[in-house]
């Protein structure tokens, strides 16, 4: 699109133009997201995956805009028959595209978006390889390209892998991330702690990285932090818990409490700690124990929406989470058949934050 730029690293990086990555709870001018299409993905369960991705869209329309990618014609019908408009209204809120996909994990090979003190928006596109190759990506990675080609938004080309899922921020410089899932050899395996320290320093804006070990048993993501702890706002961080000792998460959520507690914001102040319980029934599925996680929530415009599982510690999750997020309508939904793909609610979403369009022309600067 004419006026839209490329960046590179070899120009000015959006910190030193004044951009950083929002928190999630900042508000949003839409969400982008991806309809389920492969039965072989989804291991013949393409259905109940639809039926529960469906409610999560007519969810978050209630709130916000959705733009829909869409890979086929066939799931464009299916996508359409089961949004219909609002009868009394005749309308959701809800924008359709055409885009060739791989899968539905859009915050991870979507863009992840800056933006400045001025609210001018731009966005970063990192290089997705399906989280160390384990499925197909080229199309994936080809996603945050086209966003940027729709919205006529400048843009910073980046060739390291980073996913969405990988990074939590808090909106006052600091970041959760997990060495499990950024110091896999299958990502950048020439990138030290220090090394992604000034990535995203420079890329997002991000001044303190803080460091836990790992995630979930078999998540296939190598764990990522959006399953397994969150910021709620600035100064809570809500993190996933074990009760079981015998289960092998026991130790790592452990472990990860323990950090926690220690861990320090920008003015020396240490975080609020809430403790968050995983679903007590085991999961299993086609490849081995799924990943079932509360930690999954995704932040909108006045709501919070929370994957349930048909599992006893579903409203205590709901329970805890609802007085953390004051103002917004905390909405538990089915994710039972959505896991089987080793995801949830927070994976299958990206935010795109409110803002007016930053095209990066030469010599622009805010």
């Amino acid at each position: 699109m004419p006026g839209m730029k490329h960046l590179t690293p070899n120009d000015p990086t959006p910190r030193a133009l004044g951009f950083s990555m929002p928190p999630e709870w900042a508000t949003h001018a839409a969400t982008w997201m991806s309809w389920p299409a492969d039965n072989d993905l989804w291991f013949g369960q393409l259905e109940p995956v639809r039926q529960e991705y469906a409610g999560l869209v007519r969810t978050i329309a209630r709130y916000e805009r959705v733009e829909l990618l869409l890979r086929d014609d066939e799931s464009e019908r299916d996508a359409r028959k089961r949004l219909p408009a609002d009868p009394v209204s005749g309308r959701l809120d809800i924008v359709f595209h055409r885009v060739a996909l791989d899968d539905v994990w859009i915050r991870d090979n979507g863009p992840i978006f800056v933006r400045n003190d001025r609210s001018e928006l731009a966005l970063t596109n990192w290089k997705f390889n399906s989280w160390g190759g384990k499925f197909e990506w080229r199309n994936d990675d080809r996603v945050p390209e086209y966003v940027a080609g729709q919205l006529g938004m400048g843009h910073w080309d980046l060739p390291v892998v980073l996913e969405g899922g990988a990074v939590e921020v808090n909106g006052e410089g600091a970041a959760l991330v997990t060495r499990s899932c950024l110091l896999t050899p299958s990502r950048n395996p020439q990138l030290s702690e220090e090394d992604y320290a000034d990535l995203l320093r420079s890329y997002l804006g991000i001044d303190r990285l803080l460091w836990l070990d790992g995630g979930l048993e078999n998540d296939h993501t190598d764990g990522h932090i959006d399953t397994i702890t969150r910021f709620t706002d600035a100064r809570t961080i809500v993190t996933s818990v074990e009760a079981d000792v015998t289960d092998a998460n026991h130790a790592v959520m452990k472990g990860n409490l323990r950090a926690l507690r220690e861990m320090r914001g920008g003015a020396g102040q240490p975080f609020r700690v809430v403790e968050l319980p995983l679903p007590a029934a085991r999961l299993e599925g086609e490849e081995g124990r799924l990943p079932p996680t509360y930690a999954n929530f995704y932040i909108g415009n006045g709501f919070v929406v929370v994957p349930q599982y048909g599992d006893v510690n579903d409203q205590e999750a709901l329970d805890i989470l609802t007085p953390l997020f004051p103002g917004r309508e905390v909405t538990g939904l089915l994710s039972r058949a959505i896991i089987g793909g080793g995801g949830s609610f927070h994976c299958m979403t990206q935010q795109q934050p409110e803002g007016t369009v930053w095209t990066g022309e030469p010599g622009e600067q805010p």
